[in-house]
């Protein structure tokens, strides 16, 4: 396992953690996801130890194993509807890395010019939350593309387990998903239209917005929220403008904002930062659990006027 995948498994290992802390997840839920990020019983052991939680026993685990996924408690049909006449959407399919990768897009009716944003979902793949996002993009003149991660072992509509899709995208090294999304950026260049690049993404997309950042020059703009930070050594490759989006109370991830800042000011890149007080982690997603308004609208405020800004420009 390399050390950039450790991050992204680590990353997902211990959101699990935390939404067992927090009674988000059932304690059985809990184990049967920690069986399927440790590959069976013992990696299980080991993974759950790291994690500081002590008491598991192995017969526990293999009962876990065995159980039914907790049902999802995501709901709402999302801000803008699909069959809206101001926007065009649908599903896209291209083959890069000798596999058929699948993505949604959304853009205004018409093919004037527009700049191009790249969408990357959370760790339970491109669910109809994220395929909103996109639409939100569109309404607001963007043309929008949201790759699916989970293309690769089939895509995230064959997979009723959310859990599922979270160990494999945790068990991909982190360089397979950039080079993913490095062609899916291509895709998205070459749609009717396109001018500029820009990219936003969410919780383990939002680490992979930057460390999409770190790698794809061209990018012109990128909003990640509440994402994990990259390696601090790449953030000189950046040369787009970064507004990193984070929740107040969100103490796992906002650990790492001041090396992170310090980087990006060392390297002179553009940046902003901004803490909503009172939001925790994912307070974006109106379809979960975490969803704080009033945070939800500002942020979305603050990253269009971010892309009008650096995106437009």
């Amino acid at each position: 396992m390399t050390e950039y995948k450790q991050d992204l498994f680590r990353y997902v290992a211990e959101e699990f953690a935390e939404d067992y802390r927090e009674g988000e997840l059932q304690r059985r839920e809990f184990l049967r996801r920690m069986t399927l990020l440790g590959g069976g019983v013992v990696g299980a052991r080991t993974l759950i130890a790291s994690l500081g939680i002590a008491g598991v026993s192995a017969a526990e685990l293999a009962q876990a194993q065995t159980a039914p996924p907790q049902p999802d408690k995501a709901s709402g049909a999302g801000m803008v509807d699909p069959r809206d006449p101001a926007i065009k959407v649908g599903p896209v399919t291209y083959t890069a890395r000798n596999f058929t990768h699948l993505a949604y897009v959304a853009r205004p009716v018409g093919i004037a010019p527009a700049p191009g944003v790249l969408v990357i979902h959370e760790n339970r793949g491109l669910q109809p939350h994220i395929q909103d996002i996109a639409r939100r993009l569109a309404k607001a003149g963007y043309i929008s593309m949201a790759p699916d991660l989970v293309s690769q072992i089939g895509g995230t509509a064959q997979y009723i387990d959310t859990a599922q899709i979270s160990s494999y995208l945790a068990q991909t090294p982190g360089d397979e998903h950039v080079a993913n999304l490095k062609e899916a950026v291509a895709v998205l260049q070459k749609q009717p239209g396109v001018q500029g690049i820009g990219a936003v993404g969410f919780c383990f997309g939002g680490g992979l917005t930057w460390r999409l950042a770190t790698a794809v020059p061209e990018l012109k703009a990128a909003v990640p929220f509440y994402g994990p930070a990259p390696d601090t050594a790449a953030v000189p490759n950046i040369k787009a403008a970064v507004l990193g989006i984070y929740g107040g109370t969100d103490t796992r991830i906002n650990a790492g904002i001041p090396q992170l800042e310090t980087a990006l000011k060392a390297a002179g890149t553009r940046y902003g930062i901004k803490i909503y007080d009172g939001a925790g982690h994912a307070f974006n997603n109106d379809t979960g659990q975490n969803y704080v308004k009033a945070a939800a609208d500002d942020a979305w405020a603050q990253t269009l006027a971010w892309f009008g800004q650096y995106l437009r420009a």
